[in-house]
């Protein structure tokens, strides 16, 4: 369970909802996977703000608890978490953009190389002195160099000059333990480590680190499953809840039955309602997915969310929740509102709900 939020009594300021970050859920969630493979260093994925958290903030966390190595997907997060971590390792999961050479050498970014034009211009730059990772694609088909293509760079003396310190690859179906995809992503990672000796490896995202050893290896890469997210979707959720979203109650009315709410009537009042209004809507990166679909909890009570969110506000039924008030708070992540069952209820995942989310709240750091 989410614990309660301790802003809940505080009327949110300058904006009509709060966003809270556990950071200390996120430290623990850390240690938690490393604990998975305690023979592998656990590094972390903070791309995309640190998957909304805000990586100003989760990143020096992490480094302080013991995090060494992280990874993000730009140059433009590598320049952002280098000035938060000067010592850190950085990797820039998507390769190196034509001429960006020099950016990552000034900011020391390693660029995880994916195709042969990627691998000859940094080995130029590089010379041997400057780290870089090694992408090799043993399913995804997104990005990487095919296994036979790295198989044949077996050997061959551009790995020295590009410094490649690292060979990774990335799992397709990790969260379905039972996928015999799994099973052959290992053994041809296996097979690729086995052409490189010498190297680190790196195959374990977050739901990498629940599967067989033979995932592990050298270094983890959880992204997710740091901030919440469920690893092992179907199980019991083993990470601590990190964001909670509370939203302040504008406005309550009543509407009698057959009365309508929001854009183009989308909802009809099957009797008489109580409604309320809160402050944050789909600018705000609530879904507009969810519109009638999922529910928001006042004064732990479910209350359905009705007709279109808008920009700026949303609707709850709070007939049934005694508790609602203006001025109160309705909890939209929390409690038994995790992001995994906030994806589901707007036919998304909690991916996208934790990376959406809006710049315009008022943000806490709880540590």
């Amino acid at each position: 369970m989410t614990a309660p939020s301790p802003f809940r009594d505080r009327p949110p300021a300058g904006h009509g909802a709060r966003l809270t970050v556990d950071l200390a859920a996120i430290v623990a969630n850390w240690r938690r996977l490393a604990a998975q493979a305690p023979q592998a260093e656990c590094g972390a994925v903070v791309k995309a703000d640190a998957y909304g958290c805000g990586l100003a903030r989760v990143a020096p966390a992490l480094a302080r608890a013991g995090c060494r190595t992280f990874f993000v997907a730009h140059l433009s997060e590598g320049i952002a978490a280098r000035q938060r971590l000067p010592e850190a390792v950085l990797y820039v999961l998507n390769g190196l953009p034509p001429g960006a050479g020099e950016a990552f050498r000034d900011h020391a970014l390693r660029p995880v190389l994916g195709d042969a034009d990627e691998l000859a211009e940094w080995a130029a730059l590089s010379e041997g002195r400057l780290p870089a990772a090694l992408h090799v694609d043993t399913g995804m088909n997104r990005l990487g160099l095919s296994v036979p293509e790295a198989l044949a760079l077996a050997g061959d003396p551009v790995i020295g000059r590009a410094g490649i310190d690292l060979v990774m690859s990335h799992l397709v179906s990790a969260e379905v333990s039972a996928d015999p995809v799994n099973a052959r992503q290992a053994a041809d990672f296996v097979r690729v480590r086995a052409a490189f000796p010498g190297l680190r490896a790196s195959l374990a995202n977050s739901s990498g680190t629940c599967l067989a050893d033979a995932t592990h290896h050298d270094l983890l890469r959880p992204g997710y499953a740091l901030f919440g997210g469920n690893p092992e979707p179907g199980r019991p959720n083993p990470m601590r809840p990190v964001v909670r979203l509370d939203a302040t109650i504008l406005q309550l009315r009543h509407v009698a039955p057959g009365e309508t709410c929001g854009y183009n009537a989308r909802w009809r009042a099957p009797g008489p309602r109580r409604l309320a209004t809160l402050s944050l809507g789909y600018a705000d990166g609530y879904p507009r997915a969810a519109s009638g679909a999922g529910h928001a909890l006042v004064g732990g009570v479910p209350c359905p969310i009705l007709g279109l969110i808008s920009m700026d506000l949303i609707i709850l039924d709070v007939t049934d929740a005694p508790d609602a008030r203006r001025g109160g708070l309705a909890t939209l992540i929390g409690d038994s509102l995790d992001i995994d069952a906030v994806g589901r209820a707007a036919g998304t995942i909690g991916y996208e709900i934790l990376t959406g989310l809006g710049s315009r709240y008022v943000r806490d750091y709880v540590e």
